[in-house]
């Protein structure tokens, strides 16, 4: 009997500290990624902003920037805090919504590259998707498929709206899908974020990050799914104030 009252207190004194460290883990929502694309604008409103990559051996070191920074361009409304590996919104911050034009603020996974290609440039690594005239992204918020992109001819559509993949421009010659709002997906939350060629400078999106064909080639070129590659994305204030919670990396 006293050794299960020893065993018990001993347990009980070990939860806080238990606590703490799953909180300190959460805290810590890069730990499994040793690739980083870092996306600042000057403000939530700003519509262009700079790019830089970064790397690292382990979780355990420091990351190194591999490229210099570069100008994109967000939402033509800025950004707003998305969907994403861990949300970290204060009051009166803006939270993205489907359609308000704005780009998602956080920590996103990158899963999927995609392009009007058959198949993925040479030495490219990422999961590819070629883009049909079949393929959509549904946006329709009723849909059981929404925020995904899918093969009309496979499946029985179900949603009223959808952007057409296979556009008559450049703009998704090659892109990246963002992971926003996907695990769980929301329904309102938005839809379809990607990082895609660009207009051109100063000219915002409806919701994605895009800039130059050959920068964002040189991306996907740079990307490894063993790496697990994630995109931080922040008004620079933003990341000034989270950078050292997320261990996030100095930025030119």
């Amino acid at each position: 009997m006293r050794y299960c009252e020893t065993a018990m207190r001993f347990f009980f004194r070990l939860l806080p500290i238990a606590f703490l460290l799953i909180s300190a883990n959460a805290q810590q929502p890069l730990n499994s990624s040793t690739q980083l694309l870092v996306v600042t604008t000057s403000d939530w409103s700003a519509v262009e902003g700079k790019l830089q990559r970064f790397e690292r051996v382990d979780a355990h070191k420091k990351w190194k920037a591999v490229s210099e920074p570069v100008t994109v361009v967000v939402g033509k409304n800025g950004l707003g805090w998305g969907a994403g590996v861990i949300p970290d919104p204060q009051p009166g911050d803006p939270i993205k919504k489907e359609g308000d034009g704005k780009a998602p603020a956080g920590i996103f996974r990158l899963s999927t590259a995609f392009g009007y290609a058959p198949q993925e440039q040479p030495g490219w690594t990422m999961p590819y998707v070629s883009l049909t005239l079949t393929v959509e992204c549904v946006d329709d918020t009723a849909s059981k498929f929404y925020n995904r992109i899918v093969d009309r001819s496979s499946v029985n559509p179900d949603w009223n709206s959808s952007e057409q993949m296979r556009r008559n421009d450049e703009l998704y010659r090659w892109g990246i899908v963002v992971d926003h709002n996907a695990n769980p997906t929301k329904p309102g939350g938005g839809s379809c974020i990607f990082m895609h060629i660009w207009r051109g400078p100063g000219q915002g999106t409806v919701g994605c990050t895009a800039m130059p064909q050959e920068k964002l080639e040189a991306v996907l070129a740079w990307l490894d799914p063993k790496k697990s590659p994630m995109l931080v994305q922040l008004p620079a204030p933003e990341y000034k104030k989270l950078k050292k919670r997320w261990r996030l990396p100095e930025i030119g």
